[in-house]
């Protein structure tokens, strides 16, 4: 291990919840190794999943909805919430079908950080072989439909950078071998 690389000590911390209770949003105060203080504010999170869905065609089944960050209407991978004690791929596979009402093979292929100031981890599941096997049911404030697109039509979007989960689409699409057509 390199000695000059080690994991700062946390000193104090303070917890501040948005009003909606989506987000919250902690400040630490870390002691460096070179012995100064620093405050550092991290969104903190639990896990989510997102699903490459595929079809038995090879056509990529998606979500289109508005995204508030972004202020757009996007086309993303189905996904939410990973709950405390439940599986990956059990989320993976309800998300999938609460937002889409397609079903498949789930399979989770990896995993990957918010961002560096998240505590978020963030999972990509594959499920292939996805027939529509009802209507989608989305829950809360998910105003959603499904968007069936061409493979090579969501790899534009992957390049282009038109979802919000591009990381986790390359990320799925490495494990398949399809980075490339």
């Amino acid at each position: 291990m390199d000695e000059s690389v080690v994991p700062w000590t946390i000193l104090d911390q303070a917890e501040f919840v948005a009003p909606s209770g989506y987000m919250k949003l902690v400040t630490r105060r870390y002691r460096l190794p070179d012995g100064r203080e620093s405050d550092w504010d991290l969104l903190q999170g639990g896990r989510t999943v997102a699903v490459l869905a595929l079809t038995p065609e090879g056509s990529v089944v998606l979500v289109r909805q508005y995204r508030p960050g972004p202020g757009r209407v996007l086309d993303e991978m189905p996904g939410g919430f990973v709950e405390e004690n439940e599986d990956v791929a059990v989320a993976a596979r309800r998300e999938l079908l609460e937002e889409t009402g397609y079903d498949g093979d789930v399979q989770v292929v990896a995993r990957t950080w918010l961002s560096a100031s998240a505590t978020t981890v963030r999972h990509v599941a594959v499920a292939t072989g996805c027939r529509k096997v009802g209507e989608p049911s989305p829950t809360g404030d998910e105003f959603c439909r499904p968007h069936v697109v061409a493979l090579e039509e969501f790899r534009d979007q992957l390049r282009h950078g038109d979802l919000t989960d591009t990381d986790l689409g390359y990320l799925a699409l490495d494990r398949l071998g399809l980075l490339r057509t």
